[in-house]
């Protein structure tokens, strides 16, 4: 089967993982399109609105798609991958293609992914198009901006009930209620993106997803799609995700449907086309998004007090030398030591958690221990200094673990969702000086 564009299916490695990519024609910018959910590389071209779709994106770019690890033709993978892998991937398919800085184009729960890669690596993200997202404020958390469960349970049904019957047309695809000319191909569609179990387990991940702390990081020109009637979509709360984002825009187009490439694809894609043509710029690589690690020791004064100031002075450069150890094992850079405490940022929630666990197990080795706390949000980084609202919250998160206690917010939970990780809730925090309250979490084991 000749695919348009002249396209090949090729493969890079994520870590253990092999992702299929395809790059199709040529230009001046590089185009990443996500589908989000599901997708299967050779499969979306038999569809001709889809290829018609992809056709019109070469138009604009460099056209780079690939499948999610878990989907399509790139490897099955136990359980569910987390966040930070699957943006991960994105850097790795970029990487593949040639790609120094690409505009991301995101489906559905695509948008996350694409979000928290524009996030995190501001300087390789020109610009963004996030389209249906199945999102739902939450009442209680002001901050949270939620993938709606509620909504998505037909979707969760029709899952589990009949994966390769094209029962979900009526919700992701209206307009095509009847065809079964695209019905047959969306039976295809779902049998070889993905195996129902994997297709209800990344749906739940999606669900609890909260894009809130992230968006507001995101530094590129953003523009925000979605069809008026479409089934899944709160319109309030899509506006809503665009206001939080600093250079974010929202529009709304007529139609039913959440899928790109069926219904009036043509309006969609000139607002796509629009935008991207008349944008120029530079995202701010100072600031980024981030973890921050605190710690301090618990009874530093009672101890100096007992060992006296020299015996005590050797404790802490022993512990100072511990936890140095540890930030070099995980990556973490460390931006302040006062005292007794640490101030250290990553580019990982999840090797930022296994290195706080870690350093609470080996200061136990000189007999001390320290309590830690994290949170991911968006930071500031210039002449050395680390700055921002998520570095006040890492600070007042650690300020409530107890000894030898690893405490997260609701932020870095969510984003190492998938990475075998297990939590305990300690309910919902006001945190001095912070407006809003935050969950918290305590590390149970890795």
């Amino acid at each position: 089967m000749k695919l348009a564009g002249g396209a090949v299916t090729q493969f890079t490695r994520s870590g253990d993982v092999d992702i299929a990519y395809q790059v199709i024609g040529e230009g001046d910018r590089d185009l990443l399109f996500i589908p989000g959910w599901i997708s299967h590389l050779e499969v979306m071209w038999e569809l001709a609105e889809f290829a018609e779709f992809l056709d019109r994106l070469t138009r604009i770019g460099r056209l780079i798609v690939f499948d999610k690890r878990g989907t399509g033709l790139s490897d099955r993978v136990a359980g569910v991958p987390t966040l930070e892998e699957r943006a991960t991937d994105v850097g790795a398919v970029l990487d593949a293609a040639g790609s120094e800085r690409a505009v991301i184009v995101a489906w559905g729960d695509g948008a996350a992914i694409a979000a928290t890669f524009a996030a995190t690596q501001p300087q390789r993200v020109d610009a963004l198009v996030l389209g249906s997202l199945p999102l739902r404020r939450a009442e209680r958390l002001t901050h949270a901006l939620k993938f709606d469960s509620a909504s998505m349970e037909p979707v969760f049904q029709a899952v589990e009930e009949g994966w390769g019957e094209a029962r979900l047309i009526p919700l992701f695809a209206p307009s095509m209620i009847g065809d079964e000319r695209f019905a047959a191909w969306y039976r295809r569609w779902e049998r070889l993106s993905v195996t129902p179990n994997a297709a209800a387990a990344t749906l739940r991940w999606a669900a609890a997803m909260d894009l809130g702390p992230i968006l507001p990081a995101v530094q590129a020109p953003t523009l925000i799609v979605h069809r008026q009637g479409a089934p899944l979509i709160d319109l309030d709360s899509v506006h809503a995700a665009a206001a939080v984002m600093p250079n974010a825009r929202c529009v709304e187009l007529p139609g039913t449907d959440v899928l790109p490439y069926v219904g009036d694809s043509d309006a969609l894609l000139g607002e796509i086309e629009e935008f991207l043509t008349g944008h120029h710029g530079s995202a701010d690589a100072n600031r980024t998004l981030a973890t921050v690690l605190f710690t301090d020791i618990v009874g530093s004064t009672e101890k100096a007090e007992e060992l006296g100031d020299l015996r005590w002075r050797y404790v802490l450069d022993d512990h100072h030398s511990r936890i140095r150890r540890q930030l070099d094992r995980f990556r973490g850079v460390e931006v302040d030591t006062a005292g007794d405490g640490f101030f250290a940022i990553f580019d990982s929630p999840a090797r930022a958690i296994q290195c706080a666990c870690a350093a609470t197990e080996i200061v136990q080795q000189i007999g001390i221990e320290i309590r830690a706390g994290l949170h991911t949000g968006e930071v500031e980084r210039r002449a050395g200094q680390v700055t921002g609202l998520a570095v006040h919250v890492g600070a007042r998160v650690a300020a409530l673990a107890r000894a030898s206690e690893v405490l997260v917010t609701t932020t870095v939970q969510m984003l190492v969702l998938g990475s075998g990780i297990h939590f305990a809730d300690r309910g919902t925090h006001v945190l001095k000086g912070v407006a809003e309250p935050w969950q918290i979490f305590a590390v149970e084991h890795l």
